[in-house]
């Protein structure tokens, strides 16, 4: 799978990519539940702050991270407060672990729902996709991540055209870091992130890029 970073953006965004295949797929996962509580204990217990280099990212394309907010900076306000991390399947809540550990934006993709090449890119005006569990997400002048047939990803929220189901087989995991993020640091979190994935949903990695 081809995917590329727009010109001009390569100073603002480092992605990081994962391609699992023949996954196995779980609504309620119980073998989840013991990392996962560990990973909410060890964020009440030392609170971490808001990762101020991903709010310079989202700056720097002219989004207010505190009313726009990455992600990450959303699961860890929740966690923070007292909140379970969300639980939708066991792909999701394993990626929602890493962002909310490495407090960096995940994206999580059905790769048979993707028309390849995919970049990278400023949304365009008038742009938008349906979200998950939300009605439109609009990316004009924001970060998205498009293919052929349109936008369908974003640091804040992705796209019900591209979501991962019970059914899905094979996904794309793509890391949205400021660019000021060593190759190496990045390498490591695709090293854990696919570590997670196969251990718990099975699979081979086909796919892994810093771009």
């Amino acid at each position: 799978m081809d995917i590329v970073v727009a010109p001009g953006l390569a100073a603002i965004v480092r992605l990081g990519a994962l391609v699992i295949e023949q996954t196995a797929n779980a609504s309620a996962d119980a073998r989840l539940d013991p990392p996962l509580a560990a990973a909410e204990a060890a964020v009440r217990a030392h609170p971490p702050e808001e990762s101020q280099a991903v709010r310079a990212m989202y700056r720097r394309i002219g989004l207010d991270p505190t009313k726009t907010r990455p992600s990450s900076e959303a699961l860890l306000r929740r966690v923070r407060k007292g909140d379970r991390l969300p639980r939708i399947n066991t792909l999701v809540d394993i990626c929602n672990w890493c962002s909310l550990e490495f407090q960096l934006p995940y994206g999580l993709y059905d790769v048979s729902a993707l028309q390849p090449p995919v970049v990278l890119r400023i949304g365009h005006e008038g742009e938008s996709y349906p979200g998950i569990r939300k009605d439109v997400v609009n990316v004009a002048d924001r970060l998205t991540l498009a293919d052929q047939a349109g936008p369908f990803g974003n640091p804040t929220s992705d796209s019900a055209r591209t979501m991962v189901t019970e059914a899905t087989a094979a996904v794309l995991a793509v890391v949205f870091a400021p660019a000021q993020t060593t190759q190496g640091r990045l390498a490591w979190v695709l090293d854990v992130t696919a570590q997670r994935l196969i251990q718990f949903a099975g699979g081979r990695q086909t796919l892994r890029a810093v771009i």
